[in-house]
């Protein structure tokens, strides 16, 4: 007479699940172990590389900070020669050795865009617009004030229809900004003095109708009554 097969219970399957489970995992570290160890080696040197890295990128911007901050008395009294070369003789570095140096850095960042806007105040164009070009930060006004520096780069140079695309850019992507009602009166402008006259009007149209307070607003009607003649 056969016997009745003992039911397995629900445990006994969970606990044989995970036998399985555990077997196949040996297995294959077994067969994958210098695989393993290799990944295993390159995770941790890229999170110990991580941590070097953020700790020096915090360790160059406290010295581009340090830097900036003797440098900037000469920008502010409008000394920009000063300000780009540094003073060596008593140990001040200028705003073109700190970009070189701490480029990478938040207050690198912002030497490079006093860089730019004091080779714009000399009248150094190219080297103002490869600075404004090369710029990067996160700030809303920063941002507007790069592309409208650009603007200034190429308006200086005689290039009107790229100074009203940037002047445009500025004012229209960051309308808040509190410099949008200049920027956007640079670009109908600049848009006129290249011949399109079309959209000259309609940005200062637009000037009336978005900065009705602005000072620019107020001579919009002048320059829209001589660029529709």
């Amino acid at each position: 007479m056969l016997n009745a097969k003992r039911k397995i219970t629900k445990r006994e399957l969970k606990q044989d699940a995970l036998i399985t489970s555990y077997m196949k995992a040996t297995s294959f570290f077994e067969q994958n172990k210098k695989n393993v160890q290799v990944g295993l080696t390159a995770l941790v040197v890229l999170i110990i590389a991580s941590v070097a890295y953020m700790n020096n990128q915090r360790s160059n911007n406290e010295a581009a900070t340090a830097e900036l901050g003797k440098v900037y008395a000469y920008y502010d009294n409008s000394q920009y020669q000063l300000a780009i070369d540094g003073v060596p003789e008593r140990n001040i570095r200028g705003l073109k050795s700190v970009v070189e140096e701490y480029g990478g850095t938040r207050a690198g960042e912002m030497a490079r865009f006093y860089l730019a806007n004091a080779y714009f105040q000399l009248g150094r164009y190219d080297e103002a617009l490869e600075n404004f070009e090369e710029f990067s930060g996160s700030d809303p006004l920063l941002e507007a004030s790069r592309l409208s520096g650009i603007a200034a780069c190429h308006e200086a140079k005689g290039n009107h229809p790229e100074a009203a695309e940037y002047f445009e850019k500025a004012a229209t992507k960051y309308p808040k900004d509190p410099n949008a009602a200049e920027n956007l009166h640079h670009a109908a402008r600049n848009y006129g003095l290249a011949g399109q006259k079309g959209k000259a009007v309609d940005l200062f149209k637009k000037l009336k109708k978005e900065y009705p307070t602005s000072t620019f607003a107020r001579e919009a009607d002048r320059y829209i009554a001589q660029f529709s003649a």
